[in-house]
């Protein structure tokens, strides 16, 4: 009996066993990858329903006629480059190099402020055309509802980065987290970038 315990305590204290490191990955890991399951399910979903509204309309407006590409591109730019510059802020945390780290760390949160500033443009260009929630000129009325929905949503999730990141460098700066804290951060970060391109080839390009 004594066996069985010495043996089921040895279980839970591995990193394997659900006591110190479920999955051999800490808490914060954890809650930030089920975090991103659940946001994956959401853009999804709403990609999936874009899909769907889309088909159903018959027609739809032609996307180079109405959006400025060259403008989209740029911002899809940004928003890949300020992921490479937050792979570089992790990598610089890990290794100890505090100031490189905070450096990155700016460089990608500058990156999500152009990112922000270009799609305000677009959308204040956007609405001065003449385009509403559900309303617009060119005729199919839930173009432009897609289209605030599905990109407003994700610059939310910008936003929510841009202050997520501001907050994580100060705190690295302070010594008061732990480089695992930078590499959450990027997880979430990788992961608005990677629905941006997503939502780019959806809703710009087919």
């Amino acid at each position: 009996m004594a066996s069985a315990e010495a043996t089921q305590d040895q279980v839970l204290r591995s990193e394997w066993g659900g006591g110190r490191s479920p999955f051999a990955v800490g808490w914060p890991k954890l809650m930030m990858w089920l975090f991103l399951v659940q946001d994956t399910l959401t853009f999804a979903g709403l990609l999936t329903a874009y899909g769907f509204v889309r088909i159903a309309a018959g027609r739809w407006p032609v996307q180079e006629e109405i959006f400025n590409l060259y403008l989209v591109g740029f911002m899809s730019f940004v928003l890949i480059c300020s992921s490479a510059t937050m792979a570089v802020a992790v990598a610089a945390s890990r290794a100890g190099e505090r100031d490189r780290a905070l450096r990155y760390l700016l460089y990608t949160v500058l990156g999500g402020l152009v990112f922000l500033g270009c799609q305000v443009y677009e959308w204040s260009h956007f609405i001065h055309e003449g385009a509403r929630l559900f309303n617009n000129p060119w005729g199919v009325p839930l173009f432009s509802a897609t289209f605030f929905i599905i990109t407003g949503f994700h610059g939310a999730h910008v936003t929510a980065g841009v202050i997520y990141l501001l907050v994580t460098a100060v705190r690295h700066q302070r010594r008061e987290i732990q480089p695992e804290s930078v590499e959450i951060a990027g997880l979430y970060w990788h992961f608005v970038d990677l629905v941006w391109v997503f939502i780019f080839v959806l809703l710009y390009l087919l």
